[in-house]
């Protein structure tokens, strides 16, 4: 890998981290909230997050 590349692959995974993070702290804080609901909410963040890894193994074997 060049040099070029290694940063992208590094911003990738680091937009992947902050945006699942921002998914799990936001579930909480929802949870928090309405507790009834916490397995429709719990779902929506695990498929969310899902989606999220998905796109940066995407982006990261990519060329």
């Amino acid at each position: 890998m060049q040099i070029p590349e290694i940063i992208g692959a590094g911003l990738i995974v680091i937009g992947a981290g902050l945006g699942i993070g921002k998914i799990g702290g936001s579930a909480m804080e929802a949870i928090a909230r309405q507790p009834e609901a916490s397995g429709k909410i719990q779902t929506a963040m695990i498929i969310a997050a899902a989606l999220i890894e998905g796109i940066g193994f995407a982006a990261l074997f990519a060329k």
